[in-house]
């Protein structure tokens, strides 16, 4: 009997908890996106979703940072896992200097984009994760 993993193998990178990491994600995602030839439409979503989560936690959450995907080639769909080292004390620079009606859309953007999204705590850290169906 031969069994075949419906996912493409899952990929994971640590990044440097600092502004620049969002480009730093979205550069990784892009070229394992083109490998995994996701179309250029659902890519976007994939790219946004991945740069929302990321600057939540550099926003938000104390270091370590971390970006995992893996794609289910079944059910067409990318998945996102984006996990820190849990909520910070206070707010990053880019979010404490600003007011309220410049900042707090992410969600909204990742509820837009994505077929699932939520959370889950693990020992020592956070993981926010979403999943992005990649047919047009």
């Amino acid at each position: 009997m031969t069994v075949t993993c419906a996912y493409a193998p899952s990929l994971a990178w640590p990044l440097i908890h600092h502004p620049e990491a969002a480009g730093e994600a979205r550069r990784i995602t892009k070229d394992v996106l083109a490998r995994w030839q996701v179309a250029d439409e659902p890519a976007d979503s994939v790219l946004l979703a991945v740069s929302e989560l990321v600057t939540n936690a550099v926003e938000h959450a104390e270091p370590p940072l971390n970006l995992r995907l893996s794609h289910d080639l079944y059910t067409h769909r990318v998945h996102i896992e984006v996990s820190d080292g849990g909520p910070a004390a206070t707010d990053g620079d880019w979010a404490a200097g600003c007011t309220p009606d410049e900042h707090g859309r992410g969600l909204e953007i990742i509820d837009f984009l994505t077929t699932a999204h939520g959370d889950r705590l693990e020992r020592g850290h956070a993981i926010h994760w979403a999943d992005v169906h990649t047919t047009a």
